[in-house]
């Protein structure tokens, strides 16, 4: 009798432990999901800053297409549906390159620097990549949670009747990513007509948009050459 209520103590206790450590995974698993969610909401802001950013510069440096053109690209592979977070890692850091390409130009344009719609749309743009990093570091630690889970013992034998499986990190690929794109500029820019600091040297080459495979790009401003 004693051995039966021991044997019976015991099947309870594994079956609440069971109970507790799939709902725990559960857990953890719609929290990475949420935080990812966070991480796309403010990748849109940034993509949608970005774009008004493009056509502001454009409107000064309608010579710079390769430039403007190669930022459209890597904001359109940047901005495809159904990315996974490695994906949306290459293509995020494509279109910071790109962003530092258009840094460079923008130097050469005193008018430019001094229009108070680039000049707010750099400090949206500001504090857009300061939630990302925010929001990574928190999406990262949530992951590294559950991959820990999902890989020790014992939870691992339950994350696959939970369907629970270890999830990817959001990371920046290149040291040169690792900080984000600064879209601000010298307080006190040259006067009209004076060379910027870019003037005469060789600018970077733009970089490949993550994902293209060639072609236009449908929502590209350099469709058509300019008329001459």
């Amino acid at each position: 009798m004693t051995l039966i209520i021991i044997l019976g103590v015991i099947v309870v206790a594994l079956v609440l432990w069971f109970f507790g450590a799939y709902n725990g995974l559960i857990r953890l698993r719609n929290t990475v999901q949420e935080a990812w969610a966070q991480i796309d909401v403010e990748l849109k802001r940034r993509h949608d800053l970005i774009g008004n950013l493009v056509e502001t510069v454009k409107g000064y440096a309608q010579h710079e297409r390769g430039t403007l053109e190669a930022v459209t690209q890597a904001r359109a592979a940047a901005m495809a549906p159904g990315q996974s977070p490695a994906d949306s890692s290459r293509t995020e850091a494509a279109l910071s390159q790109a962003l530092v390409r258009l840094n460079a130009v923008a130097e050469a344009y005193p008018d430019l620097k001094a229009n108070t719609n680039f000049t707010a749309l750099q400090q949206e743009l500001g504090a857009t990549e300061d939630r990302i990093a925010s929001a990574r570091r928190y999406y990262n630690a949530t992951v590294k949670e559950l991959n820990t889970k999902v890989e020790s013992i014992p939870t691992n034998f339950i994350a696959g009747p939970a369907g629970v499986s270890k999830a990817e990190y959001f990371e920046l690929e290149a040291p040169a990513e690792r900080e984000a794109p600064k879209v601000s500029f010298d307080p006190n820019p040259p006067a009209v007509g004076q060379a910027g600091p870019y003037a005469g040297q060789q600018l970077p080459p733009a970089a490949p948009a993550a994902g293209a495979s060639g072609g236009s790009v449908q929502d590209s401003p350099w469709q058509q050459p300019p008329t001459q």
